[in-house]
């Protein structure tokens, strides 16, 4: 579909050349002498850019600039655009103004008031095509930035959130309830229950969302450079500080920062976290001026932050300025009910991924999934269903294609068959003893084949695909 431009001059000439230049270029172009003119096209049609000159006669540039930004131009019914459209709303034109030698001072206001750019008068087709250019590519990445704050909102919204347990639901109306507040949220649960995912349905549900949501893992960092991370540190305030750097709060401004594992932060960093939270500002290693920051809290843990406090290896200050909204994450063990909709869900999003044609999760292969513990909880779910989906060689996960550890009940090696496992008389692991039997039988396979292995596969009753990931995951060679 063609662009619209609507030009706007009281030089007829000029009005002439622009619409045969921008019509050359395929688009579709109308013409007016004033700026009432041009408002009463806008009343009546839509178009993607206005070029519009300063000085006219009737209304000037400046005063259709200003009616422009000022109306509800955004909202229209009588064109038969938006009479097909479900959009109530639409965004104004990208204005650029056209100014002759003498009026730049008049062509800056004009930015100021909104108009996207102005090209002096007299000026070259390239010129006005440059600008134009320019302009459409400024909307594109405005509405793609628009879309994608949407798709992250769907990804990471509350309701995204997979699940059906009836503990769940009602920490989630709780997450709803309040993202749009400043409120420092402590969430606790077992690893791989959800906690960061929580954390940026707080961010992301909130007026924060289109601001950064910055995440680190307390344990992960050596010990020696939490506080330059935390607080940036000037040029030359130790040996290796060669230059200014932000730390993660200032990264962070006016969104979210997720502390993860907060257990694990050192006892001397949690006093200027603590004053950090309360007084909202920061200082950079080697400086003498604080930074005032504006920046939400949200810390995650698997340990038990209050027998931590009674042990003495974390501040009960920082304890209770953290622990305002506690949130809990219950374990995947205590959810079952939430099982069938995670697998389907991962189910879904790893078969997209790998180009896999996946349709279910087999009956029995569900039984098992809905038996096993999980104390990786969602996050080894999610990482099963991605092995399953790899693994499986028909139109359904079955119970073949699930790992060990899930299926481990039903493996077990029959009496008199020769198999050396290699698995010592005191080791009861059904997990070790499944890994080991595979290992096993995939090597007497590959013996057996010559180390042919579309042959081995047959062997094993298992899909090429299958038994060279296998063998990756293994690290068996030959």
């Amino acid at each position: 579909m063609s662009k619209r431009v609507l030009i706007v001059d009281d030089e007829e000439n000029l009005r002439h050349i622009l619409s045969i230049i921008l019509t050359k270029e395929g688009y579709e172009v109308e013409a007016v002498k004033n700026g009432r003119e041009a408002l009463n096209c806008l009343e009546k049609s839509i178009y993607d850019t206005v070029l519009c000159d300063i000085r006219m006669p009737v209304m000037d540039g400046i005063t259709f600039l200003k009616a422009v930004q000022s109306s509800e131009f955004g909202v229209r019914s009588k064109t038969p655009e938006t009479q097909n459209s479900k959009l109530k709303t639409l965004s104004l034109p990208t204005i650029i103004m056209m100014s002759a030698y003498g009026a730049i001072d008049d062509a800056i206001e004009a930015m100021k008031l909104g108009a996207y750019d102005y090209i002096s008068k007299p000026f070259k087709s390239d010129e006005v095509i440059l600008t134009i250019r320019k302009a459409e590519e400024r909307e594109r990445l405005r509405r793609e930035n628009s879309e994608l704050r949407e798709v992250v909102k769907k990804d990471f919204g509350v309701t995204g959130i997979i699940t059906k347990n009836e503990e769940m639901v009602k920490m989630l109306a709780t997450v709803k309830k309040v993202a749009d507040y400043k409120t420092t949220v402590l969430i606790t649960g077992e690893s791989g229950t959800g906690k960061e995912l929580i954390a940026r349905a707080l961010h992301y549900n909130g007026g924060r969302g289109s601001k950064a949501f910055v995440a680190v893992n307390c344990g992960a960092i050596p010990e020696n450079l939490l506080e330059s991370e935390f607080f940036g540190h000037v040029k030359g305030a130790f040996t290796d500080a060669v230059r200014n750097k932000k730390g993660l709060f200032e990264e962070a401004e006016g969104g979210t920062l997720f502390l993860d594992e907060i257990g694990e932060l050192p006892f001397h960093l949690q006093v200027k976290l603590l004053r950090a939270l309360q007084e909202e500002e920061i200082m950079r290693i080697g400086d003498t001026k604080p930074i005032r920051v504006s920046v939400r809290i949200v810390a995650a843990t698997v340990k038990d932050l209050g027998r931590e406090v009674k042990e003495g290896r974390f501040r009960e200050d920082l304890f209770y300025r953290l622990n305002v909204l506690p949130i809990h994450l219950p374990p995947l063990r205590e959810r079952p009910e939430d099982i069938p909709a995670l697998s389907s869900h991962f189910m879904g999003k790893y078969k997209d991924r790998h180009g896999i044609k996946v349709g279910a999760v087999s009956p029995d292969a569900m039984k098992l999934l809905m038996d096993y513990t999980w104390p990786g909880n969602v996050r080894e779910l999610e990482n099963a269903i991605e092995r399953s989906v790899l693994l499986s060689e028909g139109e359904n996960i079955t119970v073949s294609a699930l790992p060990p550890a899930v299926r481990g009940k039903m493996v077990s090696a029959s009496p008199g068959t020769g198999l050396k496992t290699g698995i010592p008389s005191d080791n009861l692991s059904i997990k070790k003893a499944a890994r080991a039997m595979e290992e096993e039988l995939i090597k007497r396979a590959l013996e057996k084949s010559h180390g042919n292995r579309t042959h081995a596969a047959e062997l094993l009753e298992l899909s090429h695909r299958a038994l060279l990931y296998k063998i990756k995951e293994y690290g068996i060679k030959g």
